[in-house]
């Protein structure tokens, strides 16, 4: 048992999962308190901060952190340091942009967004977004360079103390909305400052970004960033259009919130692994490896169909129970919204692969296309679910038009299926059936590895 323990602590895809698993466990415990600690339109708040803050975050960081992951995999001493370097400078610049325009926003339609369950972001995301600069950049080495172990700790610091302030706040204080989003803020910061400390964000290396891998990570980072922008697209949007409407509100946008993220659940393996085959698909594809890349896609895409399968059997015959305890009963009438999304995530780890392939395979365009056409089937579904059924079916409950939203999700991820096997396979020819004979393959070689 011990020997399986140290190879676990060594095995890249463990301590992936352990820290993506982490930090939805501590988001998952953090829902549970914040529902019992807010009213519904005060949690609804919460939940558009922060969707806003995952949008612009996406813009953000999508500029830079794919090229990074994917050119630091193979980098040397002196592009490495040029390629960090050109992360930090973009990635401040455009930190400073934003920052501007979110607050001068804010400056001219104070009154408006003051009116709206936006304000907290237009408010507080600006200070936001300086402060956990150091960090993201951190988080994004760390994964360049495959060193999940210390991700996982900046998981449970970060993550972990968040967790802390909203118990002993809940058992307590009892402080609002504003208080619990500043609280986040210093949170942010003090792990921030401790990735400058270590020296894992790398701000050492600004003043050696030149012209040439600026252009090269920006060239890059154009189709990432909106593949990045059109992926939180796809869930942002349905509580963007859900707050837009005066029959659902931020009451609606809550109720919608506790499936959403349940299914986050089910997304933990998946972001492991996905964090875990980006470097490795990048390499074989930057050594002219095809046939390296095909084995990497069908393996990671098959593991993660098994795994999400399992999961998903316990999550749709328990979800009454899951729900009831995530929000309360309160919000028990959103357990058929969950069931909904479950049936989306029998289909996510394939539409997620063929993207993360493309972008490997350098063919981020592709993968924007692709990431484009899902985004615009999801906001049409959306506002067809939200305004147009309402204005035909006024008698319908609040459940039933949310019924319609989840379902949207569905669609648009067998868009996402079309149109990535479709560009996937101008590039490097695959066959579906293989996907579940590599992920079967890859328990039976997990399982003879960690015998005991």
């Amino acid at each position: 048992m011990i020997n399986l323990i140290k190879r676990l602590a060594k095995e890249n895809n463990f301590l992936s999962l352990a820290s993506n698993g982490l930090v939805a466990a501590f988001g998952v415990l953090g829902i549970i308190i914040l529902t019992r600690s807010l009213s519904k339109d005060s949690f609804g708040e919460w939940i558009l901060f922060l969707t806003g803050t995952s949008f612009i975050e996406m813009f953000r960081f999508g500029i830079t952190k794919i090229a990074i992951i994917r050119f630091l995999s193979g980098a040397k001493d002196i592009e490495r340091k040029k390629l960090i370097g050109s992360n930090w400078l973009i990635g401040l610049i455009a930190t400073l942009i934003i920052v501007i325009i979110v607050w001068g926003l804010e400056l001219f339609f104070a009154e408006k967004i003051d009116k709206s369950g936006f304000s907290l972001f237009f408010i507080w995301y600006p200070i936001l977004s300086i402060i956990n600069l150091p960090f993201n950049n951190a988080l994004t080495i760390l994964q360049a360079d495959q060193k999940f172990d210390r991700m996982l700790f900046l998981s449970i610091f970060n993550t972990g103390g968040f967790i802390i302030f909203l118990t002993i706040n809940y058992f307590f204080f009892r402080y609002g909305i504003t208080t619990i989003v500043i609280a986040n803020l210093l949170i942010n910061l003090i792990t921030s400052v401790i990735c400058m400390i270590k020296k894992w964000d790398g701000i050492s290396c600004i003043f050696h970004a030149n012209k040439t891998t600026n252009k090269l990570i920006l060239n890059f980072g154009k189709f990432t960033t909106g593949t990045l922008i059109g992926s939180n697209l796809l869930k942002s949007s349905d509580h963007i259009i859900i707050g837009l409407s005066p029959f659902l509100g931020t009451a609606g946008v809550a109720l919608f919130a506790i499936p959403l993220k349940l299914i986050e659940l089910i997304e933990v393996p998946l972001r492991s692994f996905v964090a875990t085959a980006f470097p490795k698909i990048s390499k074989a594809s930057l050594d002219n490896d095809n046939e390296e890349v095909k084995s990497l896609f069908y393996t990671y895409s098959g593991a993660v169909t098994f795994l999400i399968f399992g999961i998903i059997v316990v999550c749709f015959i328990f979800a009454e129970q899951l729900v009831s305890i995530l929000g309360g009963k309160e919000y028990l009438e959103a357990a058929n919204i969950f069931r909904v999304f479950l049936i989306y995530g029998l289909l996510i780890s394939v539409d997620k692969f063929t993207g993360v392939t493309l972008d490997s395979i350098n063919k981020p365009k592709q993968n924007f296309y692709k990431v484009v056409f899902m985004a615009l089937a999801n906001i049409i579904g959306d506002l067809i679910a939200v305004f147009v059924l309402h204005a035909i079916f006024p008698q319908w409950e609040v459940t039933t038009i949310l019924l319609f939203v989840a379902s949207v999700t569905i669609l648009t991820t067998l868009v996402g299926l079309f149109f990535g096997f479709r560009f996937l396979n101008k590039e490097i020819p695959i066959k579906i059936k293989y996907i579940f004979i590599y992920g079967w393959n890859f328990y039976r070689g997990l399982l003879k590895n960690f015998k005991l």
